[in-house]
């Protein structure tokens, strides 16, 4: 089974896509406190579409390891191909070292558009955090959460562009 990786941080306050001001005025945002942040790691089976999402505190290698663990409980008896970027916290040894007994693809350096997590995440960005601020991050988390369980299987597919003719490993999946 090959399961596309990658994380994504969601913060508190918004990116804004979309705002308004007077023509020739510069729009004022407002800012205050300090942004609380969450990091989201993600694996989805490029096959089936079935995701795996664990939010953590942080992003560092502990976090990545961790996640490491939940997929090796949840994919139990599988082999399983991990595609993923050369993180730092995904090249750590004793990241390497939780990794054993899965292959790692690694991408190329500077490449997200061939991990359809990536898109997975913008869309799914698009919709929950832009333009939206939440009470607490622990809100807009679950509100992302929801949102990227609640896709069907061949939703996630399609919006993470691995259904699309173009998909650079459309032939290696078919097999």
């Amino acid at each position: 089974m090959v399961l596309a990786q990658d994380e994504t941080d969601l913060l508190l306050f918004p990116p804004l896509r979309a705002t308004w001001s007077r023509r020739g005025e510069v729009a004022r945002v407002w800012l205050s406190g300090r942004n609380a942040r969450r990091v989201i790691f993600g694996a989805m089976d490029l096959r089936t579409g079935t995701r795996l999402l664990v939010p953590r505190e942080k992003g560092r290698s502990g976090d990545f390891q961790a996640f490491l663990g939940e997929v090796r409980s949840h994919y139990r008896g599988w082999h399983v191909a991990l595609l993923l970027d050369e993180d730092p916290c995904h090249t750590a040894k004793a990241s390497v070292r939780a990794a054993e007994g899965m292959t790692l693809l690694w991408l190329p350096n500077r490449s997200p558009k061939l991990n359809p997590m990536d898109t997975l995440w913008g869309q799914g960005k698009d919709v929950i955090s832009a333009n939206k601020q939440y009470t607490t991050i622990e809100e807009q988390v679950d509100r992302f959460l929801d949102h990227l369980y609640g896709l069907t299987n061949e939703e996630a597919l399609h919006t993470s562009g691995v259904l699309s003719k173009k998909f650079w490993l459309k032939g290696a999946l078919s097999n």
